[in-house]
C-alpha cells in the first residue's frame, strides 16, 4: 500500500463519491478471474485493489469524525503493525 495513492483516492472520494471506488474494486476483482493474466499483472491489480480498500477505510474514519491526517496515519500504523506481526 502506498500512502500517497491512498491520500489521492481519499481526495477523489471527497470530491466525487465512494461508489466510484467500490464499483472499480468490483471490476478489478472480476478481472482477476481472467485465466490468461500473468502473475505480474495480478500483482498490479492486487496493489490497486488494496490501495482502494485502504482509501475506503480512511474515508470511513473521516466520516466518523477523525481528522484526515490522523485517519491516514492511523491506517498506515495498523497496516505496518499487521506486517510486523
Amino acid at each position: 500500500m502506498k500512502l500517497p495513492v491512498i491520500k489521492h483516492l481519499v481526495s477523489f472520494i471527497e470530491e466525487n463519491d465512494q461508489d466510484f471506488l467500490i464499483e472499480t474494486v468490483e471490476t478489478l476483482e472480476n478481472l482477476t478471474e481472467v485465466p490468461s493474466l500473468k502473475d505480474e499483472e495480478l500483482d498490479v491489480i492486487g496493489e490497486l485493489i488494496s490501495n482502494m480498500y485502504g482509501a475506503l477505510e480512511v474515508h470511513k474514519d473521516i466520516q466518523s469524525g477523525t481528522a484526515k491526517k490522523e485517519a491516514l496515519n492511523s491506517f498506515m500504523q495498523r497496516v505496518m503493525g499487521s506486517i510486523d506481526n
